[in-house]
């Protein structure tokens, strides 16, 4: 059974027994009010009659009679005397009734004041019946019927009975059909929650949304699950670009690693072949001086290559390592030192620029939470590129202030790139195609430094000018943290002294 047809059935049946509950309500009040105005009416004219005692006919005892007023209406009023003077059983001594059947009434023992409902010759009669006593006395002599004919009011009350019925019934049929249509309408939502996981689950569109902008329950249900559906696509999305890059990475690691390795293995194969002719029957065509001049350019080609790999292998690693989330230790460090230290280095590097170290003022006091090694490599990685793509002029290292930020800054005269380019320069294995087979590097220090970066919680800037150099900032938040008590001299415990003996 559907919710829709549940929902429906609960609504009519809570109907149904709202309005049998208000036939019935109406329906007791119409009778009461109805039989309470005949009563009141039976009682008005039981009181306007007077019973008086009369002798029999037949001179033997006495006969109990009434007395009628003028106004009394035959036509809808009835009237029975019983007397209980001759026979305790009672004699009917009068009545008004034109049939040919008395009222039943009760013996003298019997005898008390009550409303009846009696049929006769099948027309329905309403009684009301009354002790007629002596004056003076208590002891009851008859027995006063007055009977209203109630033909019109059971009319009325089974017409009512009928248009209650009806009229539920109707009530309900109609009720019935509207809860179908509205819980069709109420449902409707419902119908394309489903339906648009329907769709998801085929995987056909994960842009599907749910319409509407209600603000009730389903409202609410329908914009959680949007959001939700949302996040799902920019997760499928976000699954989709890491896949594509993960198999350009791979693609791209490949081809990177069978350069060297090609080059290995042809240089290896030259050599083999260089000096199996020197043990063969032939005729030689190489000196021995000059064997041992190609060997020696072909084992100084396998060292490069060599390094070359080894480069991209601990690159790799280093990326690795980025995309696990590894931890990686921090301190607190004193930043000018550190840059001193790497523009020191980075005097012995091969370069054709100049390299100038700027001013460094701005780094006094600054202190940066990082990993010396790493924030080494970070600059070492500008540093490299600088004097790789920078075939004359200079490159510089200095150091910028700005309020809770401090930036270093590397900067040279070199080729530069182009607004195309630097939205890219980050992405792995990413060269420029004007740099491409110009210069060495594997297009994986740029991708290195912005891990490096994002670990510190540090931010990278670039501005560049195609054929005017670049300039590469990384801006690093100032730790304002008080060092520990214990920065220069390291706590130690007091040695324990041996107790003394009491004397």
């Amino acid at each position: 059974m559907s919710i829709r047809l549940r929902l429906t059935l609960w609504f009519s049946g809570l109907l149904a027994l709202m309005m049998i509950a208000f036939g019935f309500l109406v329906y007791y009040v119409v009778s009461l009010n109805t039989m309470q105005e005949l009563k009141g009416r039976l009682q008005d004219e039981a009181k306007a009659l007077e019973p008086y005692i009369s002798p029999n006919r037949n001179g033997i005892g006495f006969d109990l009679g009434i007395s009628v007023p003028r106004d009394f209406d035959y036509n809808m009023i009835g009237i029975q005397v019983v007397s209980y003077l001759q026979d305790r059983e009672g004699t009917v001594s009068r009545k008004s009734f034109a049939y040919g059947t008395d009222l039943a009434y009760p013996a003298k023992k019997d005898a008390k004041s009550r409303y009846t409902k009696v049929h006769m010759d099948g027309s329905p009669f309403y009684v009301f019946e009354t002790p007629i006593t002596l004056t003076g006395s208590t002891e009851i002599v008859g027995l006063l019927q007055v009977a209203g004919y109630i033909g019109k009011e059971e009319s009325m009350l089974l017409l009512l009975r009928t248009i209650l019925v009806l009229t539920g019934v109707a009530a309900l049929l109609v009720a019935f059909m509207l809860g179908m249509f509205l819980s069709r309408k109420a449902l409707q939502p419902i119908e394309q929650v489903t339906a648009a996981a329907e769709r998801i689950q085929s995987g056909s569109d994960l842009s599907t949304r749910i319409p509407g902008d209600s603000q009730d329950e389903i409202g609410r249900l329908r914009s959680t699950l949007n959001h939700m559906l949302e996040r799902l696509e920019t997760a499928y999305k976000g699954l989709e670009e890491s896949n594509i890059a993960q198999r350009r990475f791979v693609s791209d690691a490949s081809h990177e690693l069978r350069t060297p390795l090609t080059t290995i293995r042809g240089n290896v194969d030259f050599l083999a072949k260089v000096w199996e002719g020197a043990h063969g029957e032939k005729s030689q065509a190489l000196t021995t001086e000059e064997r041992e001049q190609l060997s020696k350019e072909a084992i100084h080609d396998i060292a490069d290559e060599a390094r070359r790999m080894s480069r991209l292998v601990n690159d790799l690693l280093a990326l690795a390592r980025a995309d696990a989330g590894s931890d990686v230790p921090m301190e607190r460090l004193s930043l000018r030192p550190l840059a001193e230290e790497a523009a020191r280095r980075a005097a012995f590097l091969p370069r054709n620029a100049e390299w100038i170290v700027g001013p460094l003022e701005a780094l006094d006091g600054v202190w940066v939470k990082g990993n010396r090694d790493y924030l080494l490599q970070l600059l070492f990685i500008f540093i490299e590129n600088g004097f790789k793509y920078t075939p004359s002029g200079e490159v510089r290292l200095e150091a910028v202030r700005s309020e809770d930020r401090v930036g270093l800054v590397v900067a040279d005269t070199g080729i530069g790139m182009s607004k195309e380019e630097v939205p890219h320069i980050f992405d792995r294995f990413y060269r420029a195609d004007e740099s491409r087979g110009k210069t060495s590097g594997t297009g994986l220090g740029l991708s290195i430094a912005k891990w490096i970066a994002d670990m510190h919680n540090a931010s990278l800037e670039v501005r560049t000018k195609l054929g005017e150099g670049s300039r590469f900032f990384v801006w690093f938040p100032v730790d304002f943290s008080e060092p520990a008590e214990y920065d220069i001299i390291e706590p130690t415990e007091r040695p324990r002294l041996p107790e003394r003996e009491e004397s």
